[in-house]
């Protein structure tokens, strides 16, 4: 048995010196599960493909129909019927897996197969704020959250809509986004999809930091184009796959489904619609330019037949990742889903309890792209501080899990059972001293404390704690390098847009 070199001391030091700021996509280590026979997937493939021949799906765009009319498809007004041998050849030309090149090379990523990345929540118009404060956000927030997501280690992109700058006039508001996400992270990022200017806008940004001819090759932007469940694409989201998928850039195609409401009450009839949506999508996109990249997905929520209201974290949403991981497998496509999701007002036990069983339905599932994976309040509607820091730990839990476990440990471990008598404790031997830092995985945010020890340090609790990381982590943000003469032109493409723009409503 080894003696305890260093003691206390130095195992505080090895704590200390440990600055993990990036993890890579995650390589899946847990099989799929499967829900259904290869028969019951192919019955529920055909329900998706009689949805697309007999009913048809809207696309409510002049050039979305033209491009379906000059395929092909049968067309009467908006509405497409797609046959689905044509369907499936289109969707066939989309990669099962691409890379999403970074601004710093070594943040790049790749998604697809059995690898998956991890984004923060998008959209929310309001924050839980540092003094535990509901209100509108503000582009003082989006810069914090980006500054949080670039410190995040298992997050893997800066994310989207990170909140809603309401402080910022809607038609300039994507330019101030767009910068936020490139100036105080290095890791890839989202791009504006609520008008063709706006996607416009993000395409020429992106160009003024890679290179004009870079991105017809190359990919690095993933943007969200949402489906109006049930069976309409409009021409705003239209017209953002129009502009990203000319310029080889990856869409996510996800209708946004509200069990019971936008679709049939049945977990089934549900991911049977979802599937026609997305695939008709992704059948679009290569209509504009054939192995454009594409993620196949959804979002998610079951309707609370009380009130109304999106419900997260259910057992059927589970069910439904599950069926959807497994279509998109038999498709060969990329997947996305949403994570950290909770219809809780508050950093509480639901906000808890919704989120881990959502996002852990989405890991088993096999996704691999997660959407909303840190901050998610209140069904979207709430970013939080404090929920951020959290969940963003949990991540990095969950990427751990989702490793699966190397059976070549146990050789190792070998000596030290050899070492230790029956009775005894494995705390001194060698093994112990040498594997304990990354052995177990051991959370900075969760409390682990004696009641005694936790009443003198305060008696936080969660909420606090994170609260207390995020203050934290912000004092210590120290920005990514970014070549000057980039920013500057970064800034003068804004003024320029925003002098353009004026007071119109794009």
């Amino acid at each position: 048995m080894s003696s305890r070199s260093g003691g206390r001391g130095a195992r505080q030091k090895l704590r200390s010196d440990r600055t993990v700021t990036f993890l890579p996509p995650l390589d899946r280590g847990l099989p799929y599960m499967d829900l259904l026979s290869q028969e019951d997937l192919l019955r529920l493939h055909n329900i998706s493909m009689q949805i697309l021949e007999e009913i048809g799906i809207e696309f409510r765009d002049d050039e979305a129909v033209a491009l379906w009319r000059a395929a092909g498809a049968d067309v009467n007004g908006q509405r497409v019927r797609i046959d689905r041998n044509q369907l499936l050849e289109l969707v066939a030309k989309a990669p099962e897996a691409f890379t999403v090149v970074a601004r710093n090379p070594a943040k790049t990523i790749s998604l697809g197969g059995r690898r998956s990345i991890f984004v923060p929540a998008y959209g929310s118009p309001n924050v839980l704020d540092l003094e535990g404060r509901r209100r509108n956000s503000t582009i003082a927030d989006f810069v914090n959250f980006a500054k949080l997501a670039y410190q995040a280690p298992a997050i893997h992109m800066t994310g989207g809509v990170l909140c809603e700058p309401m402080d910022v006039a809607v038609p300039k508001r994507h330019l101030h986004m767009n910068y936020s996400l490139i100036r105080y992270s290095d890791k890839p990022f989202m791009g504006a999809v609520t008008s063709r200017e706006r996607a416009e806008d993000t395409i020429a940004m992106a160009k003024i930091v890679f290179g004009d001819e870079f991105l017809q090759d190359n990919t690095v932007l993933i943007s969200l184009a949402n489906c109006n469940s049930p069976l309409v694409w409009d021409a705003t989201m239209l017209d953002a796959v129009k502009v990203y998928s000319a310029n080889n850039q990856a869409m996510i195609f996800a209708p946004f489904v509200l069990g019971g409401a936008s679709t049939a009450a049945s977990t089934v009839a549900a991911v049977a619609q979802l599937n026609a949506e997305a695939l008709a999508g992704i059948a679009f996109a290569q209509l504009v330019r054939p192995g454009a990249p594409c993620i196949y997905g959804q979002w998610l929520a079951t309707v609370s037949m009380k009130s109304g209201a999106p419900m997260a974290g259910t057992p059927e949403i589970c069910h439904m990742n599950l069926l959807v991981g497994q279509l998109a497998r038999h498709y060969k496509l990329p997947w996305r889903c949403s994570g950290s999701n909770t219809s809780s007002k508050l950093v509480d036990a639901q906000a808890g309890y919704e989120a881990a069983r959502n996002m852990y339905g989405a890991l088993i599932a096999g996704a691999n792209f997660v959407l909303s994976t840190t901050g998610y309040l209140e069904a979207a509607l709430t970013q939080s501080y404090s929920k951020f820091m959290l969940d963003a730990e949990q991540m990095v839990m969950f990427y751990k899990l989702g490793q699966g476990i190397a059976l070549r440990e146990i050789d190792e471990a070998m000596d030290a059972i050899r070492q230790s008598e029956p009775g005894s404790h494995y705390l001194g031997t060698e093994h112990t001293l040498k594997n304990f830092e990354h052995a177990f995985f051991v959370p900075e945010l969760m409390n682990h404390d004696s009641f005694e020890q936790w009443s003198f340090n305060g008696s936080k609790d969660a909420n606090t704690r994170g609260l207390e990381a995020a203050v934290r982590a912000l004092k210590e943000y120290e920005a990514p390098p970014i070549d000057e003469a980039i920013d500057e032109a970064l800034l003068d493409f804004i003024k320029r847009r925003e002098n353009e723009i004026g007071d119109a409503v794009l």
